[in-house]
């Protein structure tokens, strides 16, 4: 199943002759589910039996408008973020890789756009690109074995961890949170996939570009602690529910891990895409200078 935010209502998403078309959720089940994708989540085991039932309205697909389309899960209570979760980033940016818990850290929901975005770049900025596979969870989770880690997982999408290193690695402590909060720097989409559309949901190419000119390119079974692993590990410290978002981190390629640096800038287009799930395009603008 795949499930979409279009203009902040919930929406199943299918392919048909080759056009990506979409069911509201909210009008296709008179009002049971939905509208918004909140509701979604606190129902998603109701929702996602509906969905594969015999009850959805066959009539009522219509093309998809990527302009309409917002971050998959929306308004999620907790966001949580991870770093140097690939053995080759943590290398680039200088660090051992975590054999414990890697680091954790959030995003705030104010950065949060969908797949297809103009991002205004801070002045005086060094903002980065991190390619990332994001999960978020379908139900209540606390002290979730990682054997069961899957089943608490509502689906998966592609995000950018967009992020400005001078905010970021500002003293005496850093600012991961508000150097990786700007608006816009959190695009995720194109919509959530389930896991049981994957082959092996653990096993994703993932990657960007910069004005056609590839910078990331990996694989999510290179994960150190893939999306079980994290599920169950955060579920130990922290309560997890319906809708949260994880980024799981990013592989090798990042722009301050080149030598030299290399940033985004104005005028520039990033690609992103995750295998199975979609694409994210983001543009690159220059914001006005502070008063």
């Amino acid at each position: 199943m795949r499930l979409a935010n279009i203009d902040h209502r919930a929406a199943l998403v299918i392919e048909q002759d080759g056009t990506e078309k979409f069911l509201d959720i909210a009008h296709a089940s008179d009002g049971r589910w939905g509208p918004g994708l909140p509701e979604v989540f606190q129902n998603w085991a109701d929702v996602t039996a509906w969905a594969a039932g015999p009850n959805v309205p066959a009539g009522q697909w219509a093309p998809v408008d990527r302009t309409r389309l917002g971050a998959p899960s929306p308004a999620p209570r907790q966001v949580f973020a991870v770093g140097l979760n690939y053995h080759a980033h943590a290398a680039e940016s200088g660090f051992t890789a975590p054999t414990e818990l890697p680091p954790v850290f959030t995003k705030y929901v104010s950065s949060f756009s969908g797949p297809d975005t103009e991002v205004a770049l801070p002045p005086e900025g060094d903002v980065d690109w991190e390619i990332e596979l994001v999960a978020v969870v379908g139900r209540e989770a606390r002290d979730v074995a990682e054997a069961d880690a899957w089943s608490y997982v509502a689906g998966l999408t592609a995000g950018q961890d967009l992020s400005e290193r001078i905010t970021q690695l500002r003293g005496p402590a850093p600012q991961f949170g508000l150097g990786k909060s700007f608006n816009g720097f959190s695009p995720q989409g194109p919509w959530l996939v389930t896991p049981d559309e994957f082959a092996d949901p653990g096993d994703l190419e993932l990657g960007c570009a910069i004005d056609g000119e590839e910078v990331q390119k990996g694989r999510t079974r290179d994960l150190i602690f893939g999306i079980p692993r994290l599920i169950a590990a955060l579920s130990e410290n922290v309560t997890l529910y319906p809708g949260d978002v994880i980024f799981s981190g990013t592989p090798a390629g990042v722009g301050m891990g080149r030598e030299p640096k290399r940033f985004l800038r104005s005028g520039e287009r990033l690609d992103s895409w995750i295998e199975g799930i979609g694409e994210l395009h983001q543009t690159f603008v220059s914001a006005p200078a502070a008063k």
